[in-house]
């Protein structure tokens, strides 16, 4: 069988609301996943140890298990104990803890690596460890954190196919649907790709703006 775009090409449309879905799942997810991994990061420099241990566990519970197994407990486990989420629920709730957990651990290394002596001077001169944060142990603790938060960032949007194992119409189960209707995979999964390449290349854009933009308020 020859490749053959013409056949698909009248599905853009349905691709294009997939896209659109995924925008929405990804953009929840981190969104809620950020939230989990700023309170995660501060707990876990935190000299509370009970917010240290429920981090911990948290951080270990989700990274140490796939991210489909995630969606399934959510999705196909929960309403055996009478919880039922709808699957857009379930998969921006599994993907929202799955990002955060992660986000959890680059949101701690930035903070730890912001120099010990910054804490120091912010303390000499009368800054509460609030204010110590908020205005010199957060600014560059955020310049650090920015290139691995993109990759996460990147990775969530394409871990988001993994919903459509839960019944979401994303990008990835709409192609699936055109498949089935035209039998042409190779050109289907190509311009699913594509669709992929363009959000995430879009993301990693921005963020390369924004961490110039940084350094040059701070060089400034």
């Amino acid at each position: 069988m020859s490749i053959d775009y013409s056949a698909v090409m009248p599905f853009m449309p349905l691709f294009l609301e997939g896209a659109w879905m995924t925008l929405k799942l990804s953009v929840l997810s981190l969104s809620l996943g950020l939230v989990l991994g700023a309170f995660g990061g501060l707990s876990k420099t935190s000299s509370l140890w009970p917010l240290r241990s429920i981090t911990n566990l948290y951080t270990w519970m989700f990274r140490g298990t796939p991210l489909l197994v995630q969606l399934f407990i959510l999705y196909f486990g929960l309403p055996q104990i009478g919880l039922s989420l709808e699957p857009f629920q379930a998969g921006v709730l599994g993907m929202a803890l799955n990002t955060g957990a992660y986000c959890t651990e680059i949101v701690r290394s930035g903070l730890m690596a912001v120099d010990r002596g910054q804490r120091e001077a912010a303390s000499a001169l009368g800054m509460s460890p609030a204010v110590a944060m908020f205005r010199v142990i957060g600014p560059q603790a955020v310049r650090i954190m920015i290139p691995p938060l993109v990759n996460q960032f990147v990775m969530t949007i394409k871990n988001s196919s993994m919903v459509s194992l839960v019944t979401i119409t994303e990008l990835f189960r709409t192609g699936e649907s055109v498949i089935v209707s035209t039998f042409r995979s190779f050109e289907v999964y190509t311009i699913v790709a594509a669709i992929y390449l363009v959000m995430t290349s879009v993301l990693m854009a921005l963020a390369k703006r924004l961490e110039k933009g940084l350094n040059a308020h701070e060089q400034a």
